[in-house]
């Protein structure tokens, strides 16, 4: 009996430990493609939902799927600002189709991932996620400042609001630790939207409005519509993912003691790539895995799959209850702007840590990095710069991210790759000679 509660404490530990993550995420986008009450309801609910069967997914090791390690799995934030890059160009349901075929990809690819890796070293992936951080940015400002079009834009209230909530989660984290310190955001959120009601800011009628139980339908927001720019856009936040989880399932393997090969990382890809497949048929995200959740395995020192299976479980339950779900949707977006600085400045700050590993005394990764980071920037500020090309090369350049993540693969082959073949060729020829 004690055992059975132990595993479920440490399984409601994980659902809020990760739980401000993943709600966060269909508010900012549910939010900014207009979705509104009862869909917006649903966008946070079928997220919730959708991460409990994508964790089991992963968890569940066998012959085709599942890496077999105590892995979360959330959507990530590196695919928030491509998502809204899409929406705001194609609509909603164009996201759902680069999510499904870029999940697609992923699953095809999954069992030669591994010989593709040296196309993403830590200056590519550090690069694009440090832009994909930046661009991120303006939303949360636009938020703390109460929400674009919003009659109180830029009132001092809002702006109170928004620095009250950011100063709460950081004093959370500097003078907690452990488990308290992985909730803060959460915390923090909480904290915020008490203050708002206190303040007569929040409204509680989608709480009332929403159902107590609700059946999960496919294609909710309609059929997905399929567009190259948004596939390829999601497919290169995919594969940097992918680096990411391989970091994740490694540093798992260590602190399980549970020792992972190639072909366990390829079901670990495949599982990725079939909960992003299942997330657009859904109607909800991709789905990557949490690291969040890595420190509190370890913190725990309780490494059983039975917990996280809980885990997963937990979540379906709170996804099919809407008014859990609606809960979410009363915060307000200057208490969202908040947590989204703390929360975005993060993603910059992982694309920092990843040009850490970088050797930067290379004028050549810093010509990548340079060259990678400003083109992602410049097309972000400016988009129309290449409205004039032809239809079939602005795939590559209408967004940013793409622009800048191309840029970022097409020079590290030309400075890295090319010249380390050649150098390589050359030593062979030496030692035939010798």
């Amino acid at each position: 009996m004690q055992s059975k509660l132990k595993i479920a404490t440490l399984s409601i530990q994980h659902v809020l430990a990760m739980y401000a993550g993943a709600v966060i995420i269909p508010l900012i986008v549910g939010g900014e493609m207009g979705l509104k009450g009862e869909k917006l309801t649903y966008l946070v609910s079928i997220d919730i939902f959708m991460c409990g069967i994508a964790t089991i997914l992963q968890v569940w090791k066998n012959r085709f799927f599942g890496i077999g390690l105590p892995v979360v799995l959330g959507c990530t934030f590196t695919a928030v600002g491509p998502m809204l890059a899409i929406g705001h160009k194609y609509g909603i349901t164009a996201i759902y189709g680069a999510v499904i075929i870029s999940g697609l990809m992923i699953i095809v690819v999954s069992k030669f991932f591994g010989k593709l890796v040296r196309f993403f070293p830590p200056v590519v992936t550090g690069s694009v996620v440090t832009t994909i951080g930046i661009t991120l940015i303006p939303v949360a400002m636009n938020n703390m400042a109460g929400g674009e079009g919003s009659p109180e834009f830029g009132s001092v209230s809002n702006v109170c609001l928004a620095f009250g909530t950011l100063i709460f989660i950081i004093l959370l984290q500097r003078f907690f630790n452990g488990f308290i310190r992985s909730i803060s955001i959460l915390l923090g959120l909480i904290g915020g939207t008490i203050a708002a009601a206190l303040m007569g800011k929040v409204d509680f009628t989608p709480v009332s409005d929403s159902a107590m139980f609700h059946m999960i339908r496919p294609l909710y927001f309609g059929m997905p519509t399929f567009e190259w720019t948004a596939i390829i856009t999601m497919f290169l936040v995919a594969v940097v993912s992918l680096v990411e989880s391989t970091g994740v399932y490694y540093a798992l393997s260590d602190i399980t003691e549970q020792k992972i090969s190639e072909k366990d990382l390829a079901k670990g890809y495949r599982a990725e790539g079939l909960a992003s497949v299942l997330g657009g048929l859904f109607n909800s995200f991709p789905y990557t895995t949490f690291s969040q959740n890595v420190g509190l395995v370890q913190l725990s020192g309780v490494k059983s799959k039975n917990v996280i299976y809980l885990m997963g479980i937990f979540l379906m339950i709170i996804g099919v209850i809407p008014k859990i779900g609606a809960l979410t949707t009363i915060i307000p977006p200057a208490v969202l702007g908040g947590a989204m600085v703390a929360m975005f400045g993060m993603v910059i700050a992982s694309g920092i840590k990843m040009l850490s590993r970088v050797d930067l005394s290379s004028h050549e990764n810093l010509f990548i990095i340079a060259c990678s980071v400003g083109m992602g920037m410049g097309v972000t500020v400016v988009p129309k710069l290449f409205t004039q090309l032809p239809e079939n090369f602005q795939i590559l350049t209408s967004n940013g991210i793409v622009a800048g993540s191309f840029t970022a693969i097409v020079l590290n082959i030309l400075f890295n790759v090319i010249p380390s073949k050649h150098k390589k060729n050359i030593k062979i020829i030496e030692e035939k000679a010798s």
